[in-house]
């Protein structure tokens, strides 16, 4: 995917445009695969990071050009997953009525990720969304394999 990564980080930028979630879900379930991670972390974090890229592509209204960067991370038994735009608007979350065709997004993200966040880019312009997900104790990805590599 992308030369020069280590094996437990990897980003990616998309264009925003509303095509480009499709892209992030695909690119994240090549990388799964690579990590080995399990079909449910891998499900549920496809689908978080569909809500916020496509979040991303709608709300941030900011200059043609620009992109969403994704990064992932595996580390301590935890996939995290940001979500990286030039709009310096932080999401919130809202209550959706019955009828309401929006206004989910973030509480979707509440209900599956184990935790998840904002914060302003420290040096940039924009902002960060992200989300953790617990991986299970068993999990012997490619991350137990190289932490015994580096460790011996």
């Amino acid at each position: 995917m992308n030369d020069g990564n280590s094996p437990l980080t990897n980003e990616w930028w998309l264009p925003l445009r509303p095509r480009s979630a499709r892209r992030a879900r695909a690119y994240l379930r090549v990388l799964a695969d690579v990590w080995r991670l399990q079909d449910e972390v891998t499900e549920t974090a496809v689908l978080i990071l569909s809500e916020l890229t496509a979040n991303a592509c709608v709300h941030a209204r900011v200059p043609r050009g620009r992109h969403v960067r994704t990064r992932c991370l595996l580390f301590a038994g935890r996939l995290r997953i940001e979500v990286a735009d030039a709009s310096e608007l932080m999401p919130e979350p809202r209550a959706a009525g019955p009828e309401d065709e929006n206004g989910r997004g973030l509480a979707l993200v509440a209900a599956l990720a184990d935790d998840w966040g904002t914060y302003p880019r420290p040096y940039g312009i924009g902002k960060v969304v992200w989300f953790e997900l617990t991986l299970a104790p068993d999990h012997h990805g490619v991350e137990s394999k190289f932490l015994e590599r580096s460790v011996t």
